[in-house]
């Protein structure tokens, strides 16, 4: 890894924490600018620490962030995992998103993994950067005993990489599209009308819908987030075996196409200031919104709008082979790092918990919010308590099957840089009325540039 290629990690590290706490939005974790110059992870990321600790020691470090959320998830979990052990205790440091990923790459470029934790939480998005830069970093959780089948593809796909896996899911990304079923019906139609549609079909509708209410049927906070959605439901990327494929993207295209059809027929309104989008939810300015779906507990603030949301699956590009109605936005999962100085205690103290506990993810989402990844979790009762806020629709355990249906997704380590330049391209599209092919290459021009520099 040259030193630049750190130092500019390292002050992207520094400027991403906005919104980290729901696992998505407007800030998902920083850049690599730079093409990852190491061996494959594979065949350098060993932990250095023994296995069993010193002295019959039961306690972990963790580094986390947001004590409403992710802490609290982590001391209900030692609440379970201490029912058998007794002895067991989690040595919990929080530290904002930015500065964990600051303190794991200064020790990668010093090459002094000691001052690491046992256990860290890292933005999804961030592991394919992070792993091809630093594997030293990481401990292969492939062989730990977790089940991964019990966890959706599209999910792990952001921790995995080459075959390895790097990360036990979290928080549930999975996308969502809300709607107000009140607006719905004042255009003669229903909410059962905008389930399992392609975008042609789900334009139509949606037309009626903003002829009947004055407002549009989306909200967008801009950029490239739904550009992004709509690719990865389509089982699209614009990064392809590590070669940058933005230029001559079918699916990114249509997507592209599809979402200035929409901005310029008034069915999808753009918000660049986040409090503004969010507000067009709550202040009845747009009829829905696609967006992971941590952004409802956001649709929620609206308390007098109780009864008049329902949650539906996104659309599906039209013409694209392998185009479904499901995507994931945003999220986190634990990693053990190379540090650990007892990794059988971390394998266990993961797996019996964030692992496969449904009691765990029972408490978790009605006290922080926190929808399962673990996708056995949607049997539960909890899990298919009706949801008044939205009709009595069991949203929950819909969410977590939305979960289990998105097609695995991977940028490798230029996920923001191909972020950042495909929101300005949909800018320059949007507001410009600019070439979309051009457009598209300018994109592909401006990554490849970043990632060789």
């Amino acid at each position: 890894m040259k030193k630049k290629n750190a130092a500019a990690l390292m002050a992207a590290a520094m400027a991403a924490s906005l919104l980290v706490g729901c696992g998505g939005g407007a800030a998902s974790s920083s850049a690599a600018t730079s093409t990852a110059e190491s061996t494959p992870a594979e065949s350098k990321v060993e932990s250095t620490a023994e296995s069993t600790a010193a002295d019959g020691d039961e306690t972990l470090t963790v580094w986390a962030w947001d004590p409403n959320f992710n802490i609290y998830a982590l001391k209900q979990a030692e609440a379970i995992y201490q029912k058998d052990h007794p002895n067991f205790k989690l040595n919990i440091e929080e530290n904002v998103y930015s500065d964990i990923e600051t303190k794991l790459i200064t020790a990668a470029t010093s090459e002094d993994y000691s001052t690491l934790p046992d256990l860290f939480l890292m933005q999804d998005y961030s592991y394919h950067k992070m792993v091809a830069n630093f594997p030293g970093i990481y401990t292969d959780l492939t062989d730990s005993g977790l089940d991964w089948d019990k966890f959706s593809g599209g999910k792990l796909a952001d921790s995995t990489v080459d075959g390895h896996h790097y990360g036990l899911p979290f928080d549930n990304g999975a996308s969502v599209m809300a709607v107000r079923s009140d607006m719905i019906e004042n255009a003669g139609l229903t909410v059962d009308d905008f389930k399992d549609l392609t975008w042609s079909e789900f334009e139509e509708k949606a037309q009626k819908v903003v002829d009947a209410n004055g407002v549009p049927m989306l909200t967008s906070s801009g950029g490239s987030e739904l550009i992004i959605e709509m690719m990865q439901s389509a089982g699209a990327s614009p990064v392809v075996d590590g070669e940058v494929k933005i230029a001559d993207n079918a699916a990114l295209k249509e997507s592209l196409t599809v979402y200035k059809d929409m901005v310029d027929k008034g069915i999808l309104a753009e918000y660049t200031d986040w409090d503004q989008y969010i507000a067009s939810m709550n202040d009845g300015k747009a009829a829905g919104v696609i967006n992971g779906c941590w952004i409802m507990s956001s649709v929620q603030a609206a308390a007098d709008q109780s009864g008049k949301w329902a949650i539906v699956n996104m659309p599906k590009l039209d013409g694209i082979d392998g185009a479904t109605n499901y995507a994931n936005c945003g999220g986190a999962s634990w990693a053990v790092s190379s540090n650990c100085k007892n990794t059988e205690l971390a394998f266990d103290f993961l797996k019996s918990t964030f692992g496969s506990s449904v009691e765990l993810y029972d408490d978790l989402l009605p006290n922080a919010g926190a929808i399962s990844s673990y996708l056995p979790a949607a049997e539960s009762d909890v899990y298919n308590q009706p949801s008044e806020f939205y009709g009595g629709q069991t949203v929950y355990k819909d969410i977590v099957e939305f979960a289990g249906k998105v097609p695995a997704f991977d940028c490798g380590a230029y996920y923001s840089d191909v972020r950042s330049a495909l929101t300005d391209a949909v800018t320059n599209i949007v507001q410009n009325n600019a070439d979309i092919d051009s457009e598209m290459q300018n994109a592909q021009d401006t990554v490849e540039f970043n990632i060789a520099g």
